[in-house]
């Protein structure tokens, strides 16, 4: 079996380090994006979606939610689970129905190789 591939779109580079960390040690393969904009351009130009996205909201250039919106509205990532992570609980709570978690900042290590690791297994709902 492949390992999974999360993408993880955060802009703080400490943070970001935490998550990389935490899904690596849950088996994952990360790449990690810094901005919106660069965000963007890789989920309209990579064909193999990633198994996992780990999306903050507040990004520089393109936003966390239109990053959420174009996810959603694109076929290739139908199969791709979102966890939002985020320090906004009221931005969080408005679009909570558009991702598969939603976790509110700071996350720890454990938190997020758990909560990844659990939404990898769960099956989908259609």
């Amino acid at each position: 079996m492949t390992q999974p591939l999360a993408l993880i779109i955060e802009d703080e580079l400490d943070l970001s380090g935490i998550f990389i960390a935490a899904l690596k040690s849950a088996g994952f393969k990360t790449e990690a994006l810094f901005d919106g904009a660069t965000a963007l351009l890789y989920l309209e130009t990579h064909e193999t979606p990633p198994d996992l996205i780990v999306l903050d909201l507040h990004l520089p250039n393109v936003s966390g939610d239109e990053l959420l919106q174009f996810i959603g509205n694109d076929d290739r990532y139908r199969n791709t689970r979102v966890m939002l992570v985020t320090a906004d609980r009221h931005l969080g709570d408005m679009i909570r129905q558009d991702a598969d978690l939603l976790l509110l900042k700071p996350i720890s290590v454990v938190q997020m190789k758990t909560l990844a690791i659990r939404l990898l297994r769960t099956p989908e709902v259609v």
